[in-house]
């Protein structure tokens, strides 16, 4: 049988070596091997000689080298047990790794790259993973809280589910506690017209809370029983689900969500709360798109 993989990319950059640190840990407790990959994507400016273009081509290929076996020590000094492959590619790093997703339990990259120019406070090769990958990507933005939780934004969709899926088998598997965060306000829940009609819409003080809790035990339920080990606190709170998340973030090992974006466009791929997250948050981000037959 294949060992499952984690899959790391790396560029050399201070921000990548955080991310593949990470990915070791992440390897360790989830028992899968560990694949560190550095793309490298030589274009010789037009009208150079072959043997210029081929000495450029080696000295790519011999700095890239370098960068895989650095970050193989690196990871190997975190978690010294685990197996770890390294992968020279070749072409651009975004759709190397994106198609690498497909068969990994997850993909983990940092926030930016060695150039330093992000959109936002998101690089290139994260945002086009989060919109692209086909399984869960890990975005390494800060160092998480040792101890902390792993908190997941519950809601009742299906990327949501897959959230939750991803978050208990994380805790399950690495340790701590799990915090299913449920943001809600007057706005997200809709009107049930009252058993008389003659009755206004109005709800009772405390009654709104009380079912977004009922509705949050509801969506956890059996999760208790498929991980018994794993200790969980229910938040019901009237919030702004990007304002929620982000505040939970500050004492988070991990903060887990679905992405719940539609559309061709590599924009709307991504929800706004999941974009939010991703620029904002105070610890990495997994985004868990789910696969197409369910799996995780």
């Amino acid at each position: 049988m294949r060992l499952p993989q984690t899959v790391v990319g790396t560029d050399g950059s201070p921000p990548a070596a955080v991310a593949v640190e990470h990915a070791a840990r992440e390897a360790a407790c989830r028992g899968t091997r560990l694949r560190i990959v550095h793309s490298v994507d030589w274009v010789p400016p037009p009208g150079i000689a072959t043997a210029l273009d081929e000495a450029g081509r080696r000295a790519l290929r011999e700095s890239g080298e370098h960068v895989l076996s650095e970050s193989e020590a690196r990871a190997r000094s975190v978690a010294p047990d685990i197996d770890v492959r390294t992968t020279l590619a070749k072409g651009d790093p975004r759709p190397v790794l994106a198609e690498l997703s497909r068969e990994a339990l997850m993909t983990v990259v940092g926030s930016s790259g060695s150039s330093g120019i992000t959109s936002g406070l998101l690089g290139s090769v994260s945002r086009h993973l989060t919109t692209r990958a086909e399984g869960p990507v890990l975005v390494v933005r800060e160092t998480p809280t040792p101890g902390g939780p792993v908190v997941v934004g519950v809601d009742g969709s299906s990327p949501a589910e897959a959230a939750t899926a991803f978050a208990f088998a994380e805790a399950a598997a690495c340790g701590g506690p799990l915090v299913a965060l449920h943001a809600w306000s007057e706005w997200s829940v809709p009107p049930v017209p009252p058993p008389d009609p003659t009755l206004r819409y109005a709800k009772a003080p405390g009654e709104l809370q009380a079912g977004e809790e009922r509705l949050l035990a509801e969506l956890l339920s059996g999760w208790s029983e498929r991980c018994p080990d794993v200790a969980v606190e229910r938040r019901a709170v009237r919030e702004r689900p990007r304002q929620a998340l982000i505040a939970a973030s500050r004492t988070a090992r991990l903060l887990v969500v679905g992405s719940r974006g539609e559309g061709g466009f590599a924009g709307l791929r991504l929800g706004s709360v999941s974009i939010a997250v991703l620029h904002h948050a105070h610890c990495p981000v997994a985004v868990v798109r789910g696969r197409e037959n369910g799996s995780q």
